[in-house]
């Protein structure tokens, strides 16, 4: 049950945070992303210095090779990426919430904005006369404002 659980929770966070974008930190997503990565490097550090210290971080290897090494894993470590998992479920939960509220406003004000890096809150944020009270109050209740 262990090995599937930290399964999941590799996959999912290689879903956000194996992208090279992250580390920028250019838009709430991609700082969300970044805090995700920051708890699973700090939760196993151990085991990152021990078994994955010669691995190439980008595109999902450092978590690949925890995930290899899943029976040798901390407590601490499990923990960070059970910790990982939620914070991940709920980012998803607020950019999907914020999503479906401003749904109207982004086809009518932001159709060919490129998605990422924060350009689709930009465009919010540049269209605010327009938006909807809706989704400004999405916006406001995720704290993406």
């Amino acid at each position: 049950m262990k090995r599937i659980i930290i399964y999941l929770a590799v996959c999912c966070i290689v879903a956000v945070a194996g992208r090279p974008a992250c580390a920028q930190q250019k838009g709430p997503d991609e700082a969300m992303a970044q805090g995700i990565v920051e708890t699973v490097a700090k939760g196993c550090e151990k085991e990152l210095k021990t078994y994955c210290k010669d691995v190439t971080p980008g595109g999902g290897r450092v978590l690949a090779c925890l995930y290899s090494f899943w029976d040798r894993l901390s407590d601490q470590c499990d923990n960070a990426l059970y910790g990982a998992a939620g914070q991940l479920q709920r980012a998803v939960a607020t950019l999907s919430y914020v999503r479906s509220e401003c749904w109207g406003d982004l086809n009518a004000y932001c159709a060919n904005i490129q998605p990422g890096e924060g350009r689709l809150l930009q465009c919010l944020d540049k269209n605010d006369a327009k938006v909807t009270t809706r989704c400004k109050r999405a916006e406001k209740e995720s704290g993406l404002k």
